[in-house]
């Protein structure tokens, strides 16, 4: 189990190294994701500016509590509201990204695959189907993000377990989801749904949590989610592979 996840990280490395030899993918994932990006920074500067408030909204319970007490609950509460919302935040972004820049993304993933032997039983799906399935499959994740969300949310508010267990199962879980989210475009080039990788992504779920749990905590890096979307793209669609049986060396060496 331990060398399997450490496998599934080592995929984003892998990606990484694919992404750093080509600019060209570097440059078509970046744009999506550019994009993405200023929206989600307008979005945490605003929560930070009101995150006091914020605070104080959830702790309500704590208004006629001594003031140090309420102050505590306060912080607590504030931290909560904080670690939430990134949580939600790298998730959501994913999802927003891929589907902004679902065409670039399936041209990164492509790319990559013909470099490791190609899809034979490739399957060809229209632009605009594409685009429907993944808005599809993006709602059922950003809705299963939120209803994992706040019990952890709620959970978060309790002092010790709060910071230290919740954090951990926080990242776990997202790094769960992320996998599901990146892995969409080379499932979906093999005519496979949102259904389909949550089953065969199981079978392997050490590698996949290795695998998405790097992402996540890249992802907490700032700037992280937007510079290393495409080698994410990349890692994803070689964990795809590896997923379902299929080589990852490298049999085309011409430039991506």
């Amino acid at each position: 189990m331990v060398r399997e996840f450490a496998a599934g990280a080592g995929l984003l490395g892998r990606g990484l190294g694919l992404v750093l030899r080509s600019p060209r993918l570097m440059v078509l994932g970046l744009i999506p994701a550019l994009l993405s990006g200023i929206l989600y920074a307008i979005a945490l500067f605003l929560l930070i500016r009101n995150l006091p408030d914020l605070a104080a909204t959830v702790t309500w319970f704590a208004d006629d509590w001594a003031e140090w007490l309420r102050s505590t609950m306060r912080v607590l509460g504030g931290l909560t509201v904080l670690g939430s919302s990134v949580l939600l935040s790298i998730l959501t972004f994913t999802a927003v990204t891929l589907l902004i820049g679902d065409p670039f993304y399936e041209k990164i993933s492509e790319l990559v695959e013909d470099r490791f032997g190609g899809v034979p039983d490739e399957v060809d799906v229209p632009l605009w189907e594409s685009l429907r399935r993944s808005l599809v499959d993006s709602l059922k994740l950003i809705g299963i993000s939120v209803l994992i969300g706040v019990p952890l949310f709620l959970l978060g508010l309790i002092p010790f377990v709060g910071q230290t267990v919740i954090p951990v199962l926080g990242g776990a879980v997202g790094g769960w989801l992320l996998a599901l989210e990146l892995t969409g475009v080379p499932f979906q080039r093999r005519g496979q749904r949102l259904r389909h990788r949550r089953v065969v992504l199981a079978q392997r779920k050490p590698l996949t949590l290795g695998f998405g749990v790097a992402v996540f905590l890249t992802f907490l890096i700032p700037l992280g989610a937007v510079f290393l979307m495409p080698a994410a793209i990349a890692g994803a669609t070689l964990l795809a592979r590896k997923s379902l049986g299929k080589p990852i060396e490298i049999t085309n060496t011409a430039p991506l």
